[in-house]
């Protein structure tokens, strides 16, 4: 990890031919550049880069506002799907989570461990919502991914390997379907286009043209989506 001013970032190197600048979920700055390119260029380009670092660190924080923090208290707000459901303690019942009647339904005797079965629920849920998202718009594109999994994926919302399995994280269950659905079309996107480039983005713009209207709603509430 190297610092620029006050600002700590991660190099990561790879085959490509151009510096890209990631800003990270957690709010950690990336960046990507090719492997052919010495120390001093690298310093140098990042040096050129300074006001594009902060501008989308400014950009992070300001959408950083809309984080929350949740307790696992009676009549807290869980999100699935875009929508809030409250929570609910309940002495019995054959699952220790479960969302009913329009509440989400936790054991009480389970609420030491209630992260995990929320987590257990976005996987286990969350898992059909996504395989039927991904047979509608794989038909589209003319593309077949491998595996789909649904797990922890620390500062990404999902990823594409180049053996074309698709990750997706359990927080993906928290957003609207409209935006899970842009999540989706992106990593079935880069079965074709393993980068962000202009036909990265004019592939996805086919099944797809308001994409950034998506990404928008990401960038914007994506800090709320936690636990």
């Amino acid at each position: 990890m190297k610092a620029l001013r006050d600002t700590h970032y991660n190099i990561k190197r790879s085959k490509r031919k151009t510096i890209s600048i990631y800003i990270e979920r957690d709010g950690s700055v990336s960046i990507l550049a090719p492997q052919k390119l010495s120390e001093e260029e690298l310093e140098t380009a990042i040096q050129t880069k300074e006001y594009l670092i902060y501008k989308h660190l400014a950009a992070w924080e300001d959408a950083n506002r809309s984080k929350v923090e949740r307790e696992f208290v009676s009549g807290q707000s869980f999100l699935y799907l875009g929508r809030n459901y409250r929570l609910d303690f309940v002495e019995e019942q054959d699952i220790p989570l479960k969302l009913q009647n329009g509440f989400f339904k936790l054991r009480h005797r389970d609420k030491a461990k209630a992260a995990e079965h929320f987590i257990h629920f976005y996987k286990t849920r969350g898992l059909p919502h996504i395989q039927r998202k991904v047979e509608q718009y794989q038909s589209k594109m003319g593309v077949e991914p491998k595996n789909l999994r649904i797990l922890e994926l620390k500062h990404r919302w999902a990823s594409c390997s180049k053996q074309g399995n698709l990750n997706f994280h359990w927080k993906c269950l928290m957003a609207p379907s409209a935006v899970l659905s842009y999540i989706v079309a992106h990593e079935l996107t880069h079965l074709k286009h393993h980068d962000h480039s202009p036909a990265f983005w004019n592939e996805l713009d086919k099944v797809m043209p308001d994409y950034d209207k998506h990404m928008r709603w990401l960038r914007e509430n994506g800090a709320g989506m936690e636990l």
